[in-house]
């Protein structure tokens, strides 16, 4: 009898231990589920806006550019890549939301992929004729700069496939004469001819003005007979300006530049003929000298990389460990810490994506007790860990490693103990090294990216070879309950200065508005429409994005030793 009591309370104890268990594990799976509900939602919200985008002026603009017997920017560079081979989109949702006044620009009417030809990585630059006649917009400028600067930095073929009516005269202000605008793009042309870039241009449409000159600066021309032309002043401004009247066939038409003028290399009887013409030009140019990044082959993550959308949580203060993130991203799921007990609120270390070596900074979002029986919060920057995230950095450089930094950080740490610390100084040094970096740097934000955090993982200021967001990402000085609070007290402040009651109903109405402001720009759609990302991506295509970076980088042997410079130590 006294073993059968002993028995009961033995499994009495059991059953308690087990429910608990459950009660733990099914909060634990309620979490998951919730998060993974949120994110793929706003994965979904991504894939409508994109579908969006790439209709670029309208179902029937698009059908008028078929009836004139001419592809789609989308369809040019889909039929010029490689049908099988990855590609990725440089700014898809660039000008989202902006110029409204003037009907909208999608995709800043220019789409730009990077892609192979024939095998070969190359970066494509195709004008949308469906927005606005493919006029460029301030925002197209700077999607153009940008695709050039890819191909500068990684030293890859460009491709230009043109179509376009010029600058868009009721903004020109803002896109004509400034170092960063229009202009800036024939002097990159020049740059890049004598850094031995590949520049090749098929003229499939309208190219007037100033724009003629880009694909002439180009090391050969294509144009396609009939539907294309190009000229410095069209039909109508020449009978103006000399009182001569001639068609714009025959002022600028491909027999006039093919046979005449000389000004093309290469006449094209349509827009597929001028695209085979480029693919052969493309197959004919030779190896590359490499910068010799390591690779091996590829393995795929051991953990389910779908958990990731359990795994970041919905709650932008809850706290979860993005060494959960980083196994599902890197190869085999294997990763090598660097100092793992010192600093943690950066985690640092080397692991392979898609075979190539990278190594990883990124932000621990857990609260961290040190050995001192210290807390530190997540997602902060701490001492210590700028400290070792600047010595981990020095290490890539020495290394010929790539970084790629993951980004969750809400700035670094203040108050009195962390500047008598020197938070400053060390912040300054891992600053220092990130902007001194020579190895290529690949940043993915992946929730916040606040104030002088954002500088230290590499934000857009400190050229990141490509730079991409999850759709959970925010960018901004602070959060934007904080920014609102802040901003609401200010303004409240400014109201009774002024005389005006401000009571509890005024200020919470004050504070709704500012946040709602706020929260419109700290959104990633704000930032990319700005090109301050060059996309939003899936979760799952991150690590597509940093190879083919890596791949594109490998273009370009470095050509500068790593050097912190002067630095208080």
């Amino acid at each position: 009898m006294t073993y059968m009591v002993k028995k009961t309370k033995n499994f009495n104890w059991f059953c308690i231990l087990a429910i608990n268990f459950l009660a733990i594990t099914n909060t634990m799976d309620l979490n998951f589920n919730k998060n993974e509900d949120h994110n793929k939602l706003l994965l979904s919200e991504l894939k409508q806006q994109l579908a969006k985008v790439k209709l670029g002026g309208g179902a029937k603009r698009i059908q008028k550019l078929h009836s004139e017997g001419k592809m789609t920017a989308r369809e040019r560079i889909d039929y010029l890549l490689d049908a099988k081979a990855e590609s990725i989109e440089i700014g898809a949702l660039t000008g989202e939301g902006m110029y409204a006044a003037h009907g909208g620009c999608p995709s800043g009417g220019v789409v730009v992929k990077i892609g192979y030809i024939k095998g070969k990585q190359c970066i494509v630059v195709a004008n949308d004729a469906t927005v606005k006649a493919g006029a460029w917009f301030p925002i197209t400028a700077k999607k153009n700069l940008r695709a050039q600067e890819i191909a500068m930095e990684n030293k890859i073929p460009i491709i230009y496939l043109v179509d376009s009516a010029g600058v868009y005269l009721p903004m020109q202000d803002e896109i004509f004469p400034d170092k960063e605008h229009f202009g800036r793009i024939f002097r990159n042309n020049a740059m890049m001819s004598s850094m031995g870039i590949t520049q090749i241009s098929a003229i499939m449409g309208s190219c007037v003005a100033g724009g003629a000159y880009l694909p002439i600066m180009s090391d050969e021309a294509i144009i396609v007979d009939k539907t294309a032309s190009i000229f410095l002043a069209g039909s109508y401004l020449v009978k103006a300006a000399i009182g001569e009247t001639i068609d714009n066939e025959s002022l600028g038409g491909a027999t006039t530049h093919c046979e005449i003028s000389g000004v093309t290399d290469y006449k094209a009887k349509d827009d597929k003929d001028a695209l085979d013409k480029i693919k052969n030009i493309v197959d004919k140019i030779g190896d590359y000298e490499k910068a010799g990044f390591n690779r091996i082959k590829s393995q795929k993550t051991t953990l389910d990389e779908n958990e990731i959308y359990g795994i970041l949580p919905k709650a932008r203060t809850e706290q979860y460990d993005m060494m959960e993130i980083i196994s599902r991203l890197v190869d085999n799921s294997e990763f090598e810490a660097y100092k793992d007990g010192y600093g943690q609120t950066i985690i640092t270390g080397y692991a392979r994506i898609d075979g190539w070596a990278v190594g990883i900074v990124a932000n621990q979002r857990k609260v961290i007790k040190t050995k001192k029986g210290e807390m530190q919060f997540g997602g902060v920057i701490y001492s210590d860990s700028a400290d070792k995230a600047t010595r981990f950095i020095a290490n890539c450089n020495q290394k010929k490693i790539p970084l790629v930094f993951l980004q969750d950080v809400t700035g670094f740490m203040v108050g009195s103990k962390s500047e008598q610390g020197g938070i400053i100084k060390d912040g300054a040094k891992m600053v220092n090294a990130v902007s001194n970096s020579v190895v290529p740097k690949f940043t993915v934000i992946i929730g916040n990216s606040y104030g002088a955090g954002n500088y230290a993982m590499c934000g857009k200021a400190y050229d990141p070879r490509l730079i991409v967001a999850w759709p959970s990402a925010e960018l901004a000085v602070m959060g934007g309950t904080q920014a609102a609070k802040v901003l609401a007290q200010i303004e409240a402040s400014s109201l009774k200065a002024k005389g005006e009651t401000v009571d509890e109903t005024k200020e919470a109405e004050l504070f709704a508005k500012i946040k709602a402001r706020y929260d419109e720009q700290v959104s990633p759609y704000y930032a990319a429409s700005r090109l301050w990302t060059d996309a939003i991506i899936d979760p799952l295509e991150t690590r597509k994005w940093i190879s083919m970076g890596i791949e594109a980088a490998n273009h370009a042997p470095i050509e500068k030793a790593f050097n912190l410079g002067v630095i208080q130590v």
